[in-house]
């Protein structure tokens, strides 16, 4: 999908950032230099600080002026931070070039419990699912395996070679993504996935279980994915329910 102006403002902020052109607590430039640099508008501009803000990358001191809120000294990827992106998504926003190995990718005859509840296969007389395992790459470092339970009405019309790029590129096509549910916990690595990562066996890594919707709230698909602890970090938002009592 093609990127929005402001979009690409706030990705190049973001690599300057993250390439010491803007320091920890500089003030950024106004929006005037900014609009008049990229060639945008002022409101163009606006939109892409606010995206920045809203992540914590950016804070705004009213009256005074745009700061850079923090920089990732711990070189760890923040996933979340700029709201539910694809792998390739994300790598873009870090100044990172995406590559995916496709390791397997047939049809699931038999799913099993977990997957249809999550699916509702159940609900489904003759239900068509694919399995999809992908290792993806930034630069040259491994940081993630993906083993993905996916409808197969929306991927119809692709074959294996297709997913080397991104899916949601490919979904965009017949669905529209809305949104996605996440479960994280830490677990050993096994050999196998020691092996695809490059870490040692045994070590800690995340597994993240992600089900992915349409915006009626229809399931997409199903995501058991493997990061690298020492690569990845997660990012959320927390909002407090209203309560009772004070």
């Amino acid at each position: 999908m093609p990127k929005t102006k402001f979009e690409k403002v706030a990705q190049s902020l973001v690599e300057r950032i993250q390439q010491g052109i803007y320091s920890n607590m500089q003030r950024l430039p106004s929006e005037y230099q900014l609009a008049d640099e990229y060639g945008v508008s002022r409101l163009t501009v606006r939109k892409a600080i606010e995206r920045l803000v809203t992540a914590k990358i950016l804070v705004k001191d009213p009256g005074k002026g745009t700061y850079i809120m923090s920089t990732n000294s711990s070189n760890k990827v923040e996933s979340g931070r700029m709201g539910l992106q694809s792998f390739t998504e994300a790598a873009e926003t870090y100044g990172k070039q995406s590559r995916t190995q496709v390791l397997d990718y047939q049809p699931l005859i038999q799913p099993d419990q977990r997957v249809e509840e999550k699916l509702n296969l159940r609900n489904n007389p003759q239900p068509e699912v694919d399995e999809l395992v992908r290792l993806r790459f930034w630069d040259d470092d491994p940081m993630t395996i993906e083993d993905i339970v996916i409808l197969h009405k929306y991927v119809a019309n692709h074959q294996k070679n297709d997913f080397k790029h991104s899916l949601f590129q490919i979904l965009a096509e017949t669905v529209e993504i809305a949104y996605s549910n996440q479960e994280i916990e830490a677990i050993k690595v096994d050999e196998k996935l020691a092996k695809l990562l490059h870490v040692q066996e045994g070590d800690p890594i995340l597994c993240v279980h992600s089900l992915t919707y349409t915006a009626d709230g229809q399931p997409i698909f199903y995501d058991t994915s493997y990061y690298r602890a020492d690569k990845y970090t997660f990012k959320t938002t927390l909002t407090r329910l209203e309560q009772g009592g004070k």
